[in-house]
């Protein structure tokens, strides 16, 4: 009688046994098998370099090295824009036409987030084309009076 109940208790430890490695197995195999993030976010905070205050309706161009266009964000939180990128180097060029562009370099790492604070200094017409042409023409302006002084 003890000898029946004992293999009864060894051959449930041994099923349990069994199934718990098969699963544990299982669980591996599928950790293994996950596919690998391929992409990575950035976050670029973008804000006036006088006040501190966030700047709405910065346009934030991402290129790679070589200067083609990757895609173009817009900060939709006030001073805040954020997009999905392949893993790699990029290049972030931030605009707004009341402001002056600025530029930097980042490292996008797949399933993290590079985060990107970027402070814009305010400059007599901004950063528009009409605004660089405005400053432009204002040197020319002021190097003809320099020569007649």
């Amino acid at each position: 009688m003890w000898n029946t109940s004992l293999s009864r208790l060894q051959t449930i430890i041994g099923l349990t046994t069994g199934l718990l490695t098969i699963a544990g197995a299982v669980y591996s195999g599928v950790q293994y098998l996950r596919p690998v993030p391929s992409l990575g976010e950035v976050v670029a905070i973008v804000h006036d370099a006088k006040s501190g205050v966030p700047v709405p309706d910065a346009t934030i161009e991402i290129l790679t090295p070589q200067n083609a266009l990757v895609t173009t964000l817009t900060s939709k939180e006030p001073g805040r824009a954020r997009g999905s990128l392949k893993e790699g180097q990029y290049r972030l060029r931030v605009s707004h036409p009341r402001f002056g562009a600025e530029v930097r370099q980042i490292q996008v790492v797949a399933g993290q987030t590079a985060e990107v604070r970027v402070r814009l200094a305010q400059r007599a017409g901004g950063s528009s084309p009409l605004g660089e042409a405005e400053r432009t023409i204002n040197e020319g302006v002021s190097a003809v009076k320099r020569l007649f002084q």
